[in-house]
């Protein structure tokens, strides 16, 4: 699990750092306010041998809108934004291993929007390449915010406390994700994924307007649908359809495309004929073994196994802090 891995390097205040020189000042608003923006990128092995991290441009796109929404000033262009990614990529890379990184921009000085400075923290972790397994989730008694108490439409660790209370929750009921209503008492989005749902053989998902992220995955997961002529329809869902669905699945960043074995107890096919479909095209694409047009792959630039070992050589040594 990412949470539980201490990676050998971060990238922090322009430079890659030790794990352990990754600090925010105990004042900052990063910590007293939870200020911050982030976004969840993954990359993937290609079959010519190439490291190829997914949709970048649009996490880049869419930090630059959380950021525009929290007033936290950001003027990395995406090539400065891209390098810092590389950088910290390049020197932990492991041809065994996939890989997820955040992206994180903390307000490091500043008060109550008052002289805000922020600065951009990617750290990145190892994960393994397989499918992952059907999963059981419930419906929270936690629920999503609205767009005008927290919007979901921002991309924040603060909009990630109930999430983390949810799935709290679900832990003590044997689920591994738990769905999220909105005030409305429909359903929003999943703790950390966007909600699939399929009956009589078309997705329905819900649209940001209900609660979820403005999803990437959940964009890609729609143009694979439409080039296998699976109907997608985004709409409002009712905490009921999930009872009666023919399959359901969640997609995200971290979660990519995982089908649910149950919900809130009540057993579903594992594998379902749309959603499996779905699952294994989503794979095909991402890993580069049959590409499609809307997924783009940013290349990560190779590096010498010299530098890969020791980014704090001695041409480096500017890189720590003093």
């Amino acid at each position: 699990m990412a949470q539980l891995q201490k990676p050998e390097f971060v990238y922090m205040g322009g430079a890659l750092r030790r794990w352990e020189e990754a600090v925010l000042h105990v004042g900052c608003e990063g910590v007293n306010r939870s200020l911050n923006v982030f976004e969840g990128i993954k990359g993937y092995w290609q079959p010519n041998g190439q490291f190829g991290i997914l949709q970048l441009k649009r996490h880049y796109g869419r930090l630059c809108q959380s950021a525009r929404l929290l007033q936290i000033p950001f003027d990395h262009s995406f090539d400065q934004y891209s390098d810092a990614i590389f950088e910290l990529m390049g020197a932990l890379l492991k041809s065994d291993w996939d890989m997820w990184a955040r992206t994180t921009l903390f307000a490091i000085d500043g008060h109550w929007g008052e002289g805000t400075v922020s600065d951009l923290v990617v750290t990145a972790y190892h994960q393994d390449k397989q499918v992952p397994p059907p999963i059981c989730i419930g419906t929270s008694t936690w629920q999503r915010s609205s767009d005008i108490s927290l919007p979901a439409r921002i991309k924040t660790g603060t909009n990630y406390q109930v999430a983390r209370l949810a799935r709290m929750e679900g832990r003590a009921r044997g689920c591994q994700e738990m769905v999220l209503l909105n005030q409305w008492g429909r359903v929003a989005e999943a703790t950390g994924a966007c909600v699939l749902m399929v009956r009589d053989g078309i997705v329905y998902s819900p649209p940001p307007t209900e609660g979820a992220l403005e999803s990437i995955t959940l964009d890609i997961t729609e143009a694979l649908a439409r080039s296998l002529n699976i109907p997608f329809v985004r709409r409002p869902i009712d905490r009921t359809e999930l009872l009666v669905a023919d399959e359901i699945g969640i997609c995200g960043t971290l979660a990519e495309l995982t089908l649910v074995r149950s919900v809130d107890g009540q057993p579903l096919a594992e594998k379902g004929p749309v959603l499996g479909a779905l699952q294994r095209r989503y794979f095909e694409a991402i890993r580069g073994i049959v590409p499609h047009s809307y997924i783009e792959l940013t290349i990560v630039p190779s590096r010498s196994k010299a530098s890969v070992q020791n980014p704090f050589g001695k041409n480096k040594s500017a890189n720590r802090r003093s």
